[in-house]
This record gives C-alpha cells, structure tokens and sequence, in this order.
C-alpha cells in the first residue's frame, strides 16, 4: 500500500489571477510554501500536482520543472477525471490511498494531514475528510483521503457536472455506496479561521501568519496559527467576511 498526495492547483482564478504563484514572503511563493509543509508528513510518500491543459497553466508546470515537483496534465473542467489519470500515471493500485489536497492552502500543518490519514485507515473506510458539514477544522486545513479503488468507482459512475467538477462530491453525495468518515476537530470548534487564499485579503491575513510565525519555526502548528490569530484580532478580521465553500454550496 503506497500513499500519494494529489494536489489540484491551476492558474485560472477569477478572484485572485494567478494566486498559487504570489510570494507568501520575499522568494517563496504560496505553492512552494504549501507543499514544504506538505513534506512533512510522515505518512504521504508521493506528492503529485494534477494542473490542467488550459495554456494558461504552462506557467504553472515551468515552475514545478523549476523546483523539481512531479506533475500531472489533465481535463481542466472534469477534475475528478483528472484525479484518477493522474493516479493511473503514477501507478496507484486498487489498495493505494490517495490524499486530497488544494493549492491554495499554504499553511496546512502536516500533522493535520496525518490525523486525517491515520483516521481514515484506522476507521477502515471508503473515504474520510476533516472538512464535512459541520465545520471544526479551520478553511485552509481541508485534507480528503480515499482509495484508488474509491476514485475509479466514483469516475465511472459520477455523471452529475458537479460531481465531475468536485472530486469527492460522489463519494459524500452517496453515504449508501462508500463507508464515510468525518474527523471532527476534539481542541475545539476552529472553523471561523480562513486559512485559504481567493481574495486579496486572504492574502494579506496569509502573509501576516507567515511571516509572523515562520521566523521561529516555518513549520508551526495549526494551533500555533490559532493562537497568533488570537492574539492579532486585526489580523483574524482582515478576511473575516467570506463564506466558506461559498462556490459550491447547492451543488
């Protein structure tokens, strides 16, 4: 059993152009800073970036040949396609996990991913996220772990426009075919932080973390975030107005 980390990421945002390339401090930008932080897990083995074949996105795979990440090309519209192509290239087998992550998360605390991991195998399901309905967990720590075998039967069977488009919607959508598991946050209910990027204030609130935080240790903890926060009030406003999710709600 192999465990591979997947992480979507396209220049092609409409609120923010080209989010996953602005510098999150002088020289790192948001994508380099995530996958550092993605690195340390214990648990993933492999971490494959899955971007598209839009033209837009040649920017994109220069700069992953740049740094020396491992990508994969695929539908731009029909992400799920993308995902499970982007498994096959890589070879995953049936028994093989694969881990769900976004690009525009930068500060998501490896040790989150690896909770998520461990719950998912422990529990023994089809899939297991640290991001369903009712939210625990801060916006920007999302982690979805299923297997390839869960992946191709949601690809065969998903025809919904949604359900292509969001990777894992077939799999919570339908709780009668896949044995799902929600990881609830037992700190404390942390789900009014946003710790993700679609809005310049995002952005700025992303900056003000980082380099309040990565001085010391640039791997700080979830709960390090939430204490900084804490105790920067102005800070923890600065994107305080945007609905998690907000894209996707009713689909």
């Amino acid at each position: 059993m192999k465990i591979f980390s997947i992480i979507q990421a396209r220049l092609g945002s409409t609120r923010l152009p080209e989010k996953i390339l602005l510098e999150i401090a002088p020289g790192k930008t948001i994508l380099e800073c995530m996958l550092n932080r993605v690195r340390q897990s214990q648990l993933i083995e492999r971490i494959i970036v899955a971007t598209t074949i839009n033209p837009a996105d040649k920017k994109l795979i220069k700069f992953l040949e740049k740094i020396g990440q491992e990508y994969f090309i695929g539908s731009e519209e029909d992400v799920l396609d993308r995902y499970y192509q982007a498994a096959k290239a890589f070879r995953a087998e049936p028994g093989d996990i694969i881990v769900r992550l976004t690009s525009d998360c930068p500060l998501i605390d490896s040790a989150v991913i690896d909770k998520t991991i461990k719950f998912y195998i422990d529990g023994n399901f089809d899939y297991a996220a640290n991001g369903l309905e009712p939210y625990t967990y801060p916006d920007g720590m999302d982690t979805e772990v299923f297997s390839f075998a869960a992946l191709e039967k949601a690809w065969k069977e998903a025809d919904k426009p949604s359900h292509r488009e969001h990777v894992t919607f077939y799999f919570w959508k339908n709780p009668d075919k896949f044995k799902i598991g929600r990881l609830v946050n037992t700190e404390k209910d942390q789900a009014n932080y946003r710790l993700t990027i679609d809005y310049p204030e995002d952005y700025e609130l992303l900056k003000a973390v980082y380099g309040g935080l990565s001085g010391r240790n640039p791997d700080f903890s979830m709960g390090e975030i939430v204490e900084f926060l804490e105790h920067n009030p102005m800070i923890k406003k600065l994107n305080i107005k945007f609905a998690r999710n907000a894209s996707w709600q009713g689909a």
